[in-house]
């Protein structure tokens, strides 16, 4: 379903992707893990095409999104949903609105079969009955609820979560996981998550891999990362800063 091959991305002086290359197969659950800064974000921007790299191909479901212009990204943006670190959802708008902001140019749905349609993702992600709250009204962890549901609601093929968990206490964050799991094995979407949370990485992932030194450094399954003896990734994984590290308060 995806590739990526060679990918270098630079920021004028700043390189932050060097020689990065892997595949997901259709259905798989990939979680990306990596030190803040190590280009995780940065790189699923690139899988969506929101940024062009600077050498190397990502290739969806065959086709190479890096050639192509800004009409033909967004035919290939149309097989993804993504659930933003901030839920971005629009403060003014009700969850109903928010959740159908992708169909607002769609004439293709009555105003009926686009409620319908709301109405089954908010069931789905355990929020009936609030579609005409404001974001405003609701607890962080809703608002993931909410964003999660307007990721889905036009049956994508890959869902992509950019740190689906942070800023929830770990009750929360752990609702989220699960809820994660429920919509991949219901609605059999390819996931993609970026995440620094190793409980996260753990439940969401049939495979890991840790960005380090702009590259994808190692790769496996959940239990392989947790029981590596590699320095690198098991420093990650308990989360032990380096001594010889000089650290700024």
């Amino acid at each position: 379903m995806i590739e990526v091959h060679n990918l270098k991305k630079s920021f004028g002086i700043l390189v932050v992707l060097d020689g990065v290359s892997f595949c997901i197969e259709k259905g798989e659950s990939v979680v990306i893990i990596g030190r803040s800064g190590s280009g995780k974000s940065v790189l699923l921007k690139h899988l969506i095409g929101l940024l062009r790299p600077d050498a190397g191909e990502v290739l969806i479901a065959g086709e190479n999104i890096s050639a192509m212009d800004e009409r033909q990204s967004l035919r290939v943006r149309r097989r993804f949903g993504m659930l933003f670190q901030s839920s971005a959802l629009f403060d003014s708008m009700t969850v109903a609105e928010n959740v159908a902001f992708a169909f607002r140019r769609d004439r293709s749905l009555t105003p009926k079969d686009i409620a319908e349609r709301v109405a089954d993702v908010l069931e789905m992600v355990d929020l009936p009955g609030t579609e005409d709250k404001k974001p405003s009204e609701l607890s962080g962890g809703m608002r993931k609820r909410v964003g999660l549901a307007r990721a889905i609601i036009y049956k994508p093929e890959i869902v992509l979560y950019d740190e689906p968990t942070t800023g929830l206490d770990p009750i929360v964050a752990d609702s989220i996981n699960q809820l994660i799991v429920r919509v991949r094995d219901r609605v059999r979407v390819t996931t993609v998550v970026v995440t620094h949370d190793m409980r996260s990485a753990r439940c969401l992932g049939q495979r890991i891999m840790m960005l380090h030194d702009k590259r994808i450094y190692a790769t496996g399954t959940p239990d392989e990362f947790f029981q590596s003896a590699d320095p690198v990734v098991k420093q990650f994984i308990d989360g032990v800063s380096d001594p010889k590290e000089e650290v700024y308060f």
